[in-house]
């Protein structure tokens, strides 16, 4: 992560409605396109973010709409990092089935959590595991 000030960052808080962090994501994205990231890193970021939020909202919180999906984003020139929290009781991202497994295939979760560390440079959890941290580097010379 740069040294340097933030370029941007906002924090948000939502129930946990599906589709309720739509308009978070859109905002994401449009930074990145007005810092003018490269198309692959913006899709990357979209794809984690995505899915991140999917998951706090379905597996973290269950969907019990009077919990909350807390959000903070911060934008640097090289860097983007994103926290995300849920009300839920957390799970071990290690005892998750590799969906890439012969034996697992068929299995509908693990997939978000795969994408997620495909595409950002970082993603760790607290050890709770209510609370993800991912971080996506600009690609070099972009």
């Amino acid at each position: 992560m740069s040294d340097q000030s933030s370029i941007w960052s906002k924090e948000e808080t939502f129930l946990s409605e599906t589709g309720a962090g739509k308009r978070l994501l859109d905002e994401v994205l449009a930074q990145l396109e007005a810092q003018q990231w490269p198309q692959r890193d913006i899709f990357g970021a979209h794809m984690a973010l995505e899915e991140a939020l999917v998951n706090a909202i379905k597996h973290g919180n269950c969907c019990d709409a009077s919990k909350k999906v807390h959000v903070t984003c911060t934008l640097w020139t090289d860097c983007l990092r994103i926290v995300i929290q849920d009300e839920g009781k957390g799970f071990d991202p290690n005892h998750v089935p590799d969906p890439t497994d012969p034996d697992n295939l068929e299995l509908p979760c693990g997939r978000g959590l795969m994408l997620m560390r495909s595409f950002m440079s970082k993603v760790e959890y607290n050890k709770v595991g209510n609370c993800v941290v991912m971080e996506k580097q600009r690609a070099p010379g972009e």
